[in-house]
C-alpha cells in the first residue's frame, strides 16, 4: 500500500524510504532551497483508480501513510493531492434462456430483429467488460482493424473519464475518420507530399485557432479529454472549409495539440512538417489573449416576443449603437411596420 514511497527509494534496506528523498518528493520545495516541507501538501500529483478504490485501496493506503507520519517515518500527513476515479467501459452482454452468459463476439442480430445466439434467442443487457459476462473486446483486434491511435481516441471522446461508458465497435470508425480528415488536410493522400503553405492564415481561422488552444488547454488541465477532442474536431472543421492549402502555422499547432491524444500519427506528422526531434519535446501551443476576443457579436432582434432578424455589433456596443443596427435590418422594418418603438431591452 506504499509503493509509491518505494517508488523514491527503491534501494535502502534499513529505512522504508531515505528521509532527504522523501522530502524532496513528498513535501513541498521551500523557496530558500532547505528540505522543509509542508505538512499535508501530499507528493503524489493525481492518482486515478476504478471506483473500488475509492472505498478500498486509497483508505487503506490513505490510512497507513497517516500512521508512517504519526510514526515519523514521513514528512507530510497526506500522500495523494488528487484522485480521479475513472469509470468502466462497458458491453453489451448476452445471456440465454437459462441467464447463462454466451459470448458476445458470436452473437447476431440487432435491436430492431432480436439477438441470437447459434439460432437461439438471447437477452441483451450492459455491464462491465470482463470474462464473466463474456463480452470483452481484445485490444488487439482494434489495433489491427483501425489502429492504436483510433483506439485512444475513440476511448477518451466516448464520455467524461468519471462516467461509465458503453462500448460500440461500429462507432470506432468514426475516430478513424476524423484522423484520415486531419491527414488530409496536412499531407496529399495522392503524393504524400506536404500540402501545406507558409502563407499567413486568415484572420478568421486564427481566432479559430487560437480559441481552440484555449478551449484544448483548459480541457487538458482538467482531464476532459472528450470536449478536448470535440473542439479539435471543430478546429479541423474550420481547416476543411478554409480555401486553398493549410497555413504551416496551423498545421504545426493541431499536430502538438494532438499529439498527446495520438502519438503516433502526430509524430508522422510532425517529422512531415519538419519538426526538430520528438514532438513529445514541442511546447505546447499558448493562446493569443488579445485573438479569443471577438471584433463583433451576433444579436437576435425580436419584435413583439419573436426573432425577426440578426445583427452584428461591436462587443462593447452601447444601446444606441445596437438600436441603429436593429433597426436597419430589412425584416425588422418590415415588422415594426412604421409604429412607435415604446420598449427596449
Amino acid at each position: 500500500c506504499w509503493y509509491y514511497l518505494r517508488y523514491i527509494d527503491p534501494v535502502s534496506d534499513d529505512v522504508i524510504v531515505e528521509p532527504t528523498s522523501e522530502r524532496y518528493w513528498m513535501g513541498s520545495a521551500s523557496t530558500d532551497g532547505s528540505a522543509e516541507s509542508v505538512e499535508g501538501a501530499g507528493g503524489v500529483d493525481l492518482y486515478v483508480g476504478g471506483v473500488e478504490h475509492a472505498v478500498l485501496h486509497l483508505l487503506y493506503s490513505r490510512f497507513w501513510h497517516k500512521v508512517l507520519f504519526d510514526l515519523g517515518h514521513v514528512s507530510t500527513a497526506e500522500p495523494f493531492k488528487r484522485l480521479i476515479n475513472q469509470g468502466y467501459i462497458q458491453a453489451a452482454a448476452f445471456q440465454d434462456e437459462r441467464e447463462i452468459y454466451v459470448d458476445a463476439a458470436s452473437v447476431e442480430g440487432d435491436a430492431q430483429s432480436g439477438f441470437t445466439f447459434d439460432g437461439t434467442p438471447v437477452t441483451r443487457s450492459f455491464g462491465k467488460m470482463g470474462k464473466s459476462l463474456k463480452n470483452s473486446v481484445t485490444p488487439d483486434d482494434m489495433y489491427a482493424a483501425f489502429g492504436a491511435d483510433t483506439l485512444r481516441l475513440y476511448e477518451m471522446s466516448m464520455a467524461p473519464i468519471t462516467q461509465d461508458r458503453p462500448w460500440e465497435t461500429r462507432s470506432v470508425v468514426g475516430s478513424q475518420r476524423l484522423l484520415q480528415r486531419v491527414w488530409r488536410n496536412i499531407v496529399d493522400e495522392q503524393t504524400g507530399e506536404l500540402a501545406v503553405t507558409d502563407d499567413a492564415p486568415s484572420e478568421e481561422l486564427l481566432r479559430a485557432l487560437h480559441k481552440t488552444i484555449d478551449g484544448v488547454t483548459a480541457d487538458m488541465d482538467n482531464l476532459r479529454y472528450n470536449t478536448a477532442i470535440a473542439k479539435l474536431t471543430e478546429m479541423n472543421n474550420e481547416v476543411t472549409k478554409a480555401e486553398g492549402p493549410t497555413p504551416r502555422v496551423v498545421a504545426d499547432t493541431m499536430v502538438r495539440m494532438l499529439s498527446p491524444l495520438v502519438p503516433h500519427m502526430a509524430e508522422e506528422l510532425w517529422s512531415k512538417l519538419g519538426g526538430a526531434g520528438s514532438v513529445v519535446w514541442a511546447d505546447f501551443p499558448v493562446a493569443d489573449e488579445s485573438l479569443l476576443v471577438d471584433d463583433h457579436v451576433e444579436l437576435p432582434v425580436q419584435v413583439k416576443g419573436k426573432v425577426r432578424g440578426r445583427v452584428m455589433v461591436a462587443p462593447d456596443a452601447d444601446e444606441s449603437t445596437a438600436l441603429a443596427a436593429a433597426t436597419a435590418d430589412e425584416n425588422v422594418v418590415a415588422h415594426i411596420a412604421g409604429a412607435e418603438i415604446r420598449k427596449v431591452i
